[in-house]
């Protein structure tokens, strides 16, 4: 059965209320993938976000748009879900940050050549429909000194079990009735290094990222949360995703032009 990335455009309006099941992606996904990539960023590459030129793809709500923009970058944000775009720009209004959001596909980036310092895509390029285009346009969007920041999850058995399994497909388990992700077009490390290399970017970290919380509580907590007994948002507290050892659920990453490869 296709994803259904229309799910979106009607759930769109709910990224910020904790009962709405794309709260998910926010609980302890966003700190944690924000943890990641300050680490990259201020770190092994003494790069300070502040004043930078940064693009999301795939913005949804603006999880972490709103975060770099605290962090004092210059942000703009990509989405093709108009009504997700709309809900990101009132929720970024109400709480006083400039983020320029565009709805737009990562297939075809409204966006300059050279435009940004930093791009990163979370949760997002298993669901496209043209990955090699969408490394492309990330490539294009980039200065020669440009980072990727980015994370996306694995194909592999664990995966299958936890994220079409567990919550998509077993009834007491999965978070709702529509088909999210697609195993099949879940993407290996080794297959997103290869596109991306062919698009200019050299890969320079793969890590980790998954639930920390031992399988008993995952399994529990997803049913209370199908349940009503408790929060999407809080749900993913409780999931405490995070850097891991092994990339069996997902990975995060950075990669870097060839011209600005660090040594």
């Amino acid at each position: 059965m296709p994803i259904d990335n229309e799910v979106y455009e009607r759930e769109g309006a709910g990224w910020w209320d904790e009962d709405n099941p794309l709260n998910m992606l926010h609980g302890s996904m966003t700190p944690a993938r924000l943890t990641y990539f300050r680490t990259v960023l201020t770190q092994r590459l003494r790069l300070d976000p502040q004043g930078r030129r940064v693009l999301d793809v795939g913005c949804g709500g603006g999880f972490l748009a709103e975060q770099f923009a605290r962090l004092g970058s210059r942000v703009v944000g990509v989405d093709p879900s108009a009504v997700s775009i709309d809900t990101a720009r009132r929720h970024a209004a109400e709480n006083g940050l400039e983020i320029d959001y565009r709805v737009g596909h990562g297939e075809d980036l409204p966006v300059a050549d050279g435009e940004f310092d930093l791009v990163y895509s979370c949760d997002v390029l298993e669901h496209v429909s043209d990955l090699q285009r969408v490394l492309g346009e990330i490539s294009r969007a980039l200065t020669p000194q440009g980072v990727f920041l980015f994370d996306t999850v694995n194909r592999t058995r664990t995966s299958r079990l936890l994220a079409i399994k567990v919550l998509q497909e077993w009834r007491a388990t999965r978070i709702n009735d529509v088909t999210i992700h697609d195993w099949d077009m879940f993407i290996t490390p080794e297959e997103l290094e290869a596109g991306l290399r062919s698009e200019g970017l050299i890969v320079q970290e793969i890590a980790g990222l998954a639930p920390r919380a031992n399988p008993v509580s995952l399994l529990l907590n997803v049913s209370r949360a199908k349940r009503g007994k408790i929060s999407y948002g809080e749900l993913s507290r409780r999931l405490d995703f995070g850097q891991v050892k092994d990339t069996k659920v997902s990975y995060m990453g950075f990669a870097t032009k060839t011209a600005g490869a660090p040594p």
